[in-house]
């Protein structure tokens, strides 16, 4: 890349590259804000693992804030409850 190209930055690029780059950092803020303040809210037994690793791990763009949502939460209630419960419905 010429280094001409990489000064210019910002001015370089178009409004359409302009504003989908607002829309995805809107996104991520949105994403990370959500996943901190769901983590600072919940118990430490209804997180997989230790929170303070999981506050690092949401700190990474878009990945982050999904992997705790898809595998950092605990679901409520043990999922052997609700094994018995439905055993015991059928």
């Amino acid at each position: 890349m010429d280094d001409r190209h990489s000064r210019l930055g910002w001015r370089a690029l178009t409004g359409r590259q302009k504003s989908s780059l607002g829309v995805l950092a809107a996104i991520q803020l949105v994403l990370g804000s959500a996943a901190w303040v769901d983590l600072a809210r919940r118990a430490p037994a209804q997180v997989r693992g230790p929170k303070w690793r999981w506050a690092l791990i949401i700190g990474v763009n878009f990945i982050g804030p999904l992997c705790y949502f898809w595998f950092g939460r605990l679901p409520d209630g043990s999922a052997a409850s609700g094994l018995e419960h439905r055993a015991y419905r059928t």
